[in-house]
C-alpha cells in the first residue's frame, strides 16, 4: 500500500479506537488505565489496515472495528483486574436476588436485595458499582475459587460475552427478551440506549438526568438479573427435558 494512502487510512480511522475503547472502558474497573486500552486498540487498527484486502468484499471500517476491538480485549487477558472477592460478591447478590425471586414471584428491587444481604441500600449500590466489568467476561471464574488459577478475562478474546449480547444468538432471543420485560423500566431504558444505540454510559446519563456512576450501577444490575433469571429458566428448562425423558 502506498505509504500515504496507509496513513490517510489510518488517521481515518483513528477516532473509531477511542470510541471502542471508550465503550469498553465503561464496563471496566476505574483504575484500568483507558489510554492503555487506546493504545491496544492503535495496534489493532494498524494490523487491521496492513491485512486489509479489499477483493474480500468486506469494509475496512467492519473490519478495523473486529480487529481493534480484539486487540483490545486480548489486551485486557493480561490484567488480573476482577479479584476473586469481587467475584464472590458478585455471586452473593446473584444468589440473593434469585432466592428473592423465587420467592416473591417477581424482580426483587435493590431495597429488598441490600436488607437480605444485611446491608444498607448505599452499600449495595457501592457494591454493583465496584463490579463493573465482570460482565465483560462471565461470572464462570467459580473454578478459580476452587483451586483453579484461570483468569477470568480468558473468555473475554472470544467476544463481550454478557447475557444483552446473548441476544444475538438466534435460539435465545425469545427467552432473552422475556427476561428483558421482567426488569424495571429503568434498566430496560439503559440497556436500550447502551446496546441499542450505542451511547457510551456518560451520554446515557446526560440523557437520563443521572451521574455516570449511577448509570453503571443500573447497568451492572440489570445484567446481573438477567444472568440470574437466564439461569433459573434454563436450568428449569433443562431439569424438565431430564423429567420428560425418564
Amino acid at each position: 500500500m502506498d505509504p500515504a494512502e496507509r496513513q490517510r487510512l489510518l488517521e481515518e480511522n483513528l477516532p473509531e479506537v477511542r470510541y471502542i475503547a471508550r465503550r469498553i472502558h465503561d464496563r471496566l474497573p476505574s483504575h484500568v488505565n483507558f489510554e492503555d486500552l487506546v493504545h491496544a486498540g492503535i495496534l489493532g487498527l494498524i494490523d487491521a489496515v496492513d491485512k486489509f484486502d479489499p477483493g474480500k468484499n468486506v469494509q475496512l471500517k467492519s473490519y478495523a472495528r473486529f480487529r481493534i476491538r480484539g486487540a483490545i480485549l486480548d489486551s485486557l487477558r493480561q490484567l488480573d483486574w476482577s479479584p476473586r472477592q469481587l467475584r464472590r460478591q458478585a455471586r452473593r447478590i446473584e444468589e440473593v436476588n434469585r432466592e428473592l425471586s423465587a420467592e416473591l414471584g417477581r424482580n426483587p428491587n435493590e431495597p429488598e436485595i441490600a436488607e437480605r444481604l444485611g446491608i444498607s441500600l448505599e452499600e449495595l449500590q457501592q457494591q454493583l458499582g465496584e463490579l463493573r466489568g465482570l460482565d465483560l467476561g462471565s461470572l464462570q471464574a467459580q473454578a478459580e475459587d476452587h483451586g483453579g488459577e484461570e483468569p477470568l478475562t480468558t473468555t473475554i478474546a472470544q467476544q463481550e460475552e454478557d447475557p444483552f449480547q446473548m441476544a444475538a444468538r438466534s435460539e435465545m432471543r425469545g427467552l432473552l427478551a422475556e427476561g428483558i420485560e421482567q426488569l424495571d423500566e429503568k434498566e430496560r431504558q439503559v440497556l436500550g440506549l447502551y446496546y441499542l444505540e450505542e451511547l457510551t454510559m456518560k451520554e446515557v446519563g446526560i440523557l437520563m438526568d443521572v451521574g455516570e456512576s449511577r448509570i453503571s450501577q443500573i447497568h451492572t444490575a440489570a445484567l446481573m438479573r438477567l444472568r440470574s433469571w437466564l439461569t433459573t429458566r434454563l436450568n428449569a428448562g433443562g431439569k424438565k427435558g431430564i423429567d420428560q425423558h425418564e
